[in-house]
């Protein structure tokens, strides 16, 4: 067991506040457990919102991956920082909290609240290879296709030049 501590690989998924038990269920379904494992990946660890499926709790000892998770928790930048690869609701502010944390990531769109400005979040920074991007009925093919080596660092960026104009506009000299 403590070489299995030693070798930790977790996966960190995250819902934030709302409800997204079909994420939940995506990532606790048996082809991406095992996809995941196959990958080298040694816990699962799910923060699941208000959902109200539960996933079965395992310890892993049988040699199967470890599957937890809790409900809320006032941050979450510890598990991503402890986290090998972060699967996200597609909440601008995981996003970006993960991706300057400098975790791969994958982003799950839920269909049930539709937001075009998340889609169109997701799907930019997919083409800057920056995440995937991909729906709960498609996470396993995408955990299958993902070479997280691939991914580019995100780099935040400058907002001084926004800064500026804002100042300007509201009749602040410039420096």
């Amino acid at each position: 067991m403590e070489d299995r501590e030693n070798a930790k690989r977790i996966v960190f998924v995250t819902v934030g506040t709302t409800s997204f038990d079909a994420l939940v269920k995506a990532v606790v379904s048996e082809d991406v457990k095992d996809e995941l494992q196959k990958r080298g990946f040694t816990h699962l660890l799910i923060q699941m919102g208000r959902g109200i499926f539960f996933p079965t709790k395992c310890d892993g000892a049988d040699g199967s991956l470890v599957v937890d998770y809790f409900t809320f928790s006032s941050s979450i930048a510890d598990y991503i920082r402890s986290a090998s690869l972060v699967i996200s609701h597609a909440g601008s502010g995981s996003i970006f909290e993960t991706l300057k944390l400098g975790k791969p990531l994958i982003v799950v769109v839920n269909e049930d609240l539709m937001d075009n400005h998340q889609c169109e979040l997701a799907e930019a920074l997919e083409e800057r290879k920056h995440l995937y991007y991909t729906r709960p009925h498609t996470l396993h093919q995408t955990l299958t296709k993902m070479e997280l080596e691939s991914l580019v660092q995100y780099t935040p960026g400058d907002g001084t030049p926004v800064a500026r104009i804002i100042d300007r506009f509201l009749g602040f000299p410039d420096d």
